[in-house]
């Protein structure tokens, strides 16, 4: 984490004895040095823990520091961060001193001690104001961007990520080059520009990607990446560098603090791409590997774990899954609502979803998220308004997404089309439906996400039955029934081989518009009363009789009328 210092002035503490003698605390001094500089961090952590205090320096502390991060061990991390510290400050070394006091805000905001961090911020500043440029000094750059970018100011965010930059240029530093072109990218994407932003973060990838910085900065800059490619939901961009964020994991020592922050991306990238085996396994190592330290991110883990299992019908280990989110803080919404719809309690689906979409107001992907299964309660529920409502701001919110990213081709706009689709079927506006429809198929398909596609295929042979095309219907309830099988979506499955069952041909190749006119037709209905039941003008009435007396090789109404009753139609 830190830089090394040549500084061999000791830091304060208690003396702990050893029964080692000054030569063999010499010599694991050195190995533990050696171990550092390897980044073989849990063998200097063994080392340095074996070691009389009395002999530590301020760079061992830091060292020492260092080592019990990346192991997990954050109080221990703390603790002897603070020593590394007063010993830097007493010596005199002021950078020194401040990248530790630095380290130690940074390290307490993640604990959630904010008042803690925000007096380890200030001394760092204090210790660092006098200073020349150099690359301390881009630590308390990158954090004064995020607070200008909090307040919405984003000129000043935008010349301090670009003077931190600069800073970090004229000292050589790589590291603190790629953290200022991640930040310019977060400012962007502030802003809305998540087409710019996505360019620019690129760039900083780029250098993570071809080894060109040091592990800490390697891994910070895979999580804040990721972090916000899935914030984007650019699913293409998360998948590849998922991938490249776990290889680098896998090469580096076991005691690798990033490896779980790295790993909950690649487990909603695997449930998004179909692999849910993979993404059960990864969310449920990410669920050990960061309960500890990041509770929160666990949540998160745990939510999707809990959405994987309520596809596959496992509904008690999904209702565990979401308790679990609840209690480390993650919102477990629209997953817990869904779960609350198919077990039959729709009302308090409805609920749910109402009082997270009160909460969750900007038009980010969570938000997106809450209004899709709003309008699959809402027409589960027979709330055709309600519905529509929800539809509607799903597609103003895709119409923002599209703007911001540049591109329609984005989950966001593929869920607006498909719940636009699904109220047009259920208001009976088929020529309306199919479109939309048929093009969610086509952005669930081009974004490799089959779950969502299959979904969308049980509405599009609905449609397809309606308007009277019954081997589309039978193809569409087919290709579903076969995804929802390969990806263990058991429910789902059984729900689509059942329509499929029920899909026989009907007596004379009747459409199932054509059976409902020709039902009304039978009870006595003028074609302006079937027009009016079945909300459709007088000509397309006349059409479907026309398409009734050709298919049944009938001439008159009351030979159509015959032929109903003779097969059960009327």
């Amino acid at each position: 984490m830190t830089e090394r210092s040549t500084d061999t002035r000791r830091a304060p503490g208690p003396v702990r004895r050893t029964s080692r003698g000054p030569a063999g605390d010499a010599d694991a001094l050195h190995r533990a040095r050696d171990a550092a500089a390897r980044e073989a961090w849990a063998e200097a952590y063994g080392l340095l823990h074996r070691l009389d205090p009395a002999r530590l320096v301020p760079d061992d502390w830091a060292v020492f520091a260092d080592a019990a991060w990346w192991g997990g061990h954050i109080e221990e991390s703390i603790d002897r961060r603070t020593r590394a510290h007063a010993g830097y400050a007493s010596a005199g070394a002021e950078r020194r001193a401040g990248l530790m006091a630095w380290l130690l805000y940074y390290e307490h905001t993640l604990a959630g001690r904010s008042a803690v961090a925000a007096g380890w911020l200030r001394r760092a500043r204090r210790h660092l104001r006098d200073q020349p440029d150099c690359v301390e000094q881009c630590y308390l750059a990158w954090v004064d961007t995020e607070r200008a970018q909090e307040r919405g100011d984003f000129a000043a965010a935008m010349e301090t990520a670009r003077g931190m930059g600069r800073i970090a240029q004229r000292c050589g530093s790589a590291d603190l080059l790629a953290m200022s072109v991640q930040a310019q990218a977060g400012v962007l994407m502030a802003q809305g520009r998540m087409a710019e932003g996505l360019e620019v973060l690129d760039e900083a990838m780029c250098a993570v990607m071809a080894g060109e910085l040091s592990s800490f900065f390697t891994g910070w800059i895979y999580c804040l990446g990721l972090q916000r490619c899935m914030a984007c939901a650019d699913v293409e961009r998360a998948a590849e560098w998922t991938e490249a964020a776990m290889n680098w994991c896998a090469a580096m020592p076991a005691e690798n603090n990033f490896r779980g922050l790295c790993r909950v991306h690649r487990a909603e990238v695997l449930e998004l791409r179909g692999d849910w085996t993979g993404a059960l396994a990864e969310g449920a190592r990410t669920c050990e590997e960061l309960l500890r330290n990041e509770r929160p991110v666990a949540g998160r883990a745990f939510c999707l774990l809990g959405d994987v299992r309520r596809r596959r019908g496992e509904y008690t280990a999904a209702r565990d899954a979401y308790r679990r989110a609840d209690e480390l803080g993650a919102d477990p919404q629209p997953g817990l609502a869904l779960l609350h719809l198919a077990a039959g309690h729709a009302e308090s689906a409805a609920g749910a979803l109402r009082a997270a979409l009160a909460w969750e107001g900007d038009g980010g992907v969570g938000r997106c998220r809450l209004l899709a299964a709003q309008v699959e309660v809402a027409l589960a529920m027979d709330r055709l308004d309600e519905a529509r409502t929800a539809a509607r701001e799903l597609t103003g919110l895709a119409g923002q997404w599209q703007r911001r990213r540049g591109s329609r081709s984005t989950p966001v706009h593929a869920s607006a089309d498909a719940a636009q689709g699904a109220v047009a079927l259920a208001a009976h506006d088929i020529d309306r439906a199919l479109p939309l429809l048929r093009r969610a198929l086509a952005l669930w398909l081009e974004l490799d996400v089959p779950y969502e596609a299959a979904q969308v295929r049980m509405a599009l042979a609905e449609a397809d039955r309606v308007a009277g095309d019954e081997e589309g219907a039978r193809m569409e309830w087919r290709a579903a029934q076969e995804i929802f099988e390969r990806l263990g979506a058991l429910p789902d499955a059984r729900r689509a081989a059942a329509l499929l069952a029920g899909a026989r041909p009907r007596p004379g190749g009747l459409t199932e518009r054509e059976i409902q006119v020709l039902r009304l037709v039978a009870r006595g209905e003028t074609n302006r009363s079937v027009a009016e039941e079945l909300v459709i003008s007088e000509h397309t009435v006349a059409r479907h009789l026309n398409n009734i007396f050709a298919k049944l090789e009938v001439s008159s109404r009351a030979a159509a009328t015959a032929y109903a009753y003779r097969h059960g139609l009327a």
